[in-house]
């Protein structure tokens, strides 16, 4: 079975093509499972690897899309949504929230409707390279595209 047959993969292919039919899902053959992985895969800066990290705050949750150079800060986070407790979803609040396991998860193609915020460090890069529902599948895509496919918005939440 090839990786472009899973259902989470599908689920991204589908948004992405739906979005814009020239965009695609790239299968590797090493893992991207870490923005490190994925940029030796990829041989371009670990930077332009978009993490995508769930947040949790009370019964909401925020996927946060960070470079993968960059730490995403908490406080920052906090400032923004204006909550006191904000902490990483577990592993199963992740799978349950955007259908996807840790180490694939994607900025688009979510179970729920979840709230995205994108650090603004990734502008520095032409490319972006984003996970695409399995470790070993990514797309490509620029700033202003994710931005739009996303619909997220725009921030300073790295540390």
């Amino acid at each position: 079975m090839s990786l472009l047959d899973k259902e989470p993969v599908k689920r991204v292919e589908k948004f992405l093509k739906e979005f814009d039919h020239c965009l695609e899902v790239i299968v590797l053959e090493n893992s991207a499972r870490t923005a490190q992985d994925a940029a030796t895969a990829l041989d371009c800066n670990v930077g332009a690897i978009v993490k995508s990290l769930l947040f949790k705050a009370k019964d909401s949750f925020t996927l946060c899309l960070v470079a993968g150079d960059k730490r995403c800060s908490l406080n920052k986070l906090k400032k923004i949504k204006n909550e006191k407790d904000i902490s990483m979803a577990s592993p199963e609040e992740v799978k349950t929230q955007t259908g996807y396991t840790i180490g694939g998860v994607s900025p688009i193609g979510h179970l729920n409707n979840l709230e995205i915020i994108i650090d603004n460090s990734l502008k520095r890069f032409n490319e972006l390279f984003a996970a695409a529902g399995h470790p070993n599948c990514v797309f490509k895509i620029n700033f202003s595209d994710i931005q739009k496919i996303t619909n997220g918005k725009v921030e300073d939440i790295i540390e």
